[in-house]
């Protein structure tokens, strides 16, 4: 079976709000097996929605909308939906008695005009509203399908939860189940060309590579009548890009690079501590939103002048004067410099052009140098990153956690 969603609305079409509800559906239909083809939001217009929804039933099997389910002139969408389907309404006296109740619970006058929201046809699944005063409803006809559902996020979703998805998980014999693989340091290019055959040789399980927070992500989807299967199917294929990009993989669905080199650090009973320039905090934040890595995280320093690099670090002025505060040689001797400080077994250092201004030829806006030093040996790597000020601090953040996840590998 396949869906669309039709958003109406004039705010959305006016950007007015953001459209979480055609984003929340998708994902939801998706899990049920139940491939979503379009999306549309249509404005509140009785013309523009006729057309939306004739077109719509052409070339999918269920229409789900979400908005115009109000009491005003302007909510049209039960209205419209029954117009299509060449049904007439009548008023739905449970529905009118929890709309009363409603409102008599809040001690507000009910108006006449919120009558409007207890009409529905004969026959109708009325879908109940527990957040709010319009019910939804499934309309049938012709093994067509018009689910129509409230827009505000709070009452759409919980209605869609109880409601609308027990019903459609009856009518699915298909689960989908996705995996997400969470790749850094790689490009997009190179990354589908060490694995094109493998998309192209796949029809299900699915390959979607994709960019997320400045990473690179791959779903793999399996569609089967039940979990199990579908994780089976999945399996073979993400040891199969294991084997091709296994490197650049650090963790699968929902956890974090954080998490990642937190856990090994743990793990290893390995100390730590940061001195940071252009990044200012972000690495140790970045690592201090992961659970118990008080146990080994010892001390954070933004040394962002060179008298503080001289001062806290040990920086030798030497250094600083002869190749600069953004330097391979400054970032080391940081690195080895809060080690030794705070007696620690692993140290990070970042140092850099964050800009918009201050970037010469030599060295460009974007340039950072990041230090890794574990028990005594210190490594140092060079970026150009791209994007604005925010943009260079947090890929920077990125790459040093990467960086140390790289190291922490081959100890």
């Amino acid at each position: 079976m396949n869906a669309e969603i039709i958003s109406v609305g004039t705010e959305i079409i006016l950007g007015d709000i953001v459209n979480t509800n055609a984003t929340y559906l998708a994902k939801e239909l998706a899990l049920l097996g139940i491939d979503v083809y379009y999306q549309s939001s249509v404005g509140d217009n009785e013309d523009r929605l006729i057309n939306a929804f004739e077109e719509g039933l052409k070339r999918s099997d269920i229409i789900i909308t979400t908005g115009g389910l109000g009491p005003t002139n302007d909510d049209i969408t039960k209205e419209v939906a029954c117009k299509v389907f060449n049904q007439k309404m009548e008023i739905d006296k449970n529905s009118l008695e929890k709309i009363e109740e409603f409102f008599y619970k809040l001690g507000i006058e009910m108006t006449e005009n919120n009558k409007k929201q207890a009409y529905f046809p004969k026959g109708a699944i009325i879908l109940k509203n527990k957040n709010g005063t319009a019910p939804g409803a499934i309309l049938k006809k012709d093994n067509k399908y018009i689910i129509i559902l409230p827009g505000p996020p709070k009452e759409m979703k919980l209605m869609f939860e109880d409601e609308v998805k027990p019903y459609l998980k009856d009518m699915s014999n298909e689960i989908l189940v996705s995996r997400t693989l969470k790749l850094f340091g790689i490009g997009e290019a190179v990354l589908e060309s060490k694995i094109i055959d493998i998309i192209n040789e796949q029809n299900n399980p699915t390959i979607a590579p994709y960019i997320s927070n400045m990473e690179l992500r791959l779903r793999i989807t399996a569609k089967s009548d039940n979990e199990e299967n579908a994780n089976n199917m999945i399996e073979p294929i993400i040891e199969k890009i294991k084997d091709r990009v296994g490197k650049f993989i650090y963790a699968q669905d929902n956890i974090s690079m954080e998490t990642v080199v937190s856990k090994m650090l743990i793990e290893k009973k390995l100390t730590i501590s940061t001195a940071e320039s252009c990044t200012g905090g972000l690495v140790s934040a970045t690592l201090i939103n992961y659970p118990g890595i008080s146990s080994v995280f010892m001390e954070g320093c933004v040394t962002y002048s060179n008298e503080s690099k001289i001062n806290r670090l040990g920086v030798n002025p030497n250094t600083l004067e002869e190749y600069g505060a953004v330097s391979e040689e400054t970032a080391r001797e940081m690195a080895k410099g809060i080690a030794k400080n705070f007696n620690t077994n692993v140290a990070i250092s970042t140092t850099g052009i964050a800009g918009p201004e201050g970037g010469t030829s030599d060295k460009p806006v974007g340039l950072v140098y990041i230090g890794i030093y574990i028990n005594g040996k210190t490594t140092v790597n060079k970026y150009i990153l791209h994007g604005n000020r925010e943009e260079i601090r947090l890929r920077a953040t990125k790459n040093a956690l990467n960086d140390l996840r790289l190291r922490l590998l081959e100890l």
